[in-house]
Formats: C-alpha cells, structure tokens, sequence
C-alpha cells in the first residue's frame, strides 16, 4: 500500500501530541488506558484497529503495548475501558489488551506510537502487531498516530 495520509486523524484527551503521559497510564501504576479520539475516516473503510508502540525500547523489534481491533468505522471515542469493548490482541508483556509504559529506569523518554488503521476488510482474531503488519498491510487504506512520552 502507497503512503495514504489525508483525513484520519487521531488525538488523546489525556496527553497532547508529544506530551508527557501520566502516571497512571504506567503499567507498574494505575496502568489505564489513555481515552483517544479518532475522527476523519476514510469512505470504503470496513474496521479500524489500533497499535501502541514504543520503537524507544532496547529490543530489536521495540515493544507493543497494545493491539486493538475490531473498531467500527464510526468509533469516534476510544475509552479507557476499551479492553473490554472491542477486540483486544496481545501486547509484549505477554497478555492482552493495555500494558502502559515501563521504560527501564534512567533510560530517557520514551515515544508511544498510537496507531490507527483504517482497513477495508475486517481482522480475523487478535494478531500480535507484527502479524497484523504482515497479514493486513495491503489492506490498511489509511492511517496516523498521536505520541506520547514517558519517563521514569
């Protein structure tokens, strides 16, 4: 798929674009999830799914904090209890759904990518974000992200 970057947009009520996250959205915290908005979505969009990634991590891959999927085209609010609304998929902490930010202490800040994808087909079952990467690529027909930073 081609670069694709026009209307869908996506922000937090929780953090502006490359602000400091809040603690409780820690996984060593409250661990939360931080409420997102989405709006713009493109016509012919059938799903949308969101990725949390921190590429900061001292791991050759990063690591994944959240995959989400199964949110339909009219989704505008993603809450804190999103988990339970919608598709959770794993994270690399070794379960599902939200694992918030643990850098390693005196690592520097880290950069919370928060993905969303714009599909026109619907994801089957919860891959982890490198399958979704591989299996659902072609199919993402437009995307963008919010950042975060957190630092212990």
């Amino acid at each position: 798929m081609g670069l694709n970057i026009q209307n869908l947009r996506i922000t937090s009520p929780d953090f502006d674009f490359d602000g400091r996250m809040d603690d409780r959205h820690a996984h060593d915290q409250d661990n939360t999830a931080p409420g997102l908005t989405i709006s713009g979505v493109p016509d012919g969009a059938q799903e949308l799914a969101i990725i949390c990634h921190d590429p900061d991590a001292p791991l050759p891959f990063g690591f994944t904090h959240w995959t989400l999927y199964g949110l339909p085209v009219d989704t505008t609010d993603v809450p804190t209890d999103a988990d339970e609304r919608f598709n959770a998929g794993p994270n690399d902490f070794g379960g599902t759904g939200w694992g918030g930010p643990q850098p390693p202490d005196g690592h520097g800040p880290h950069h919370y990518y928060f993905w969303v994808y714009a599909l026109d087909t619907r994801v089957s079952g919860a891959p982890s974000r490198k399958e979704f990467l591989e299996t659902y690529g072609d199919n993402i027909v437009e995307q963008n992200r919010v950042v975060g930073i957190y630092e212990r």
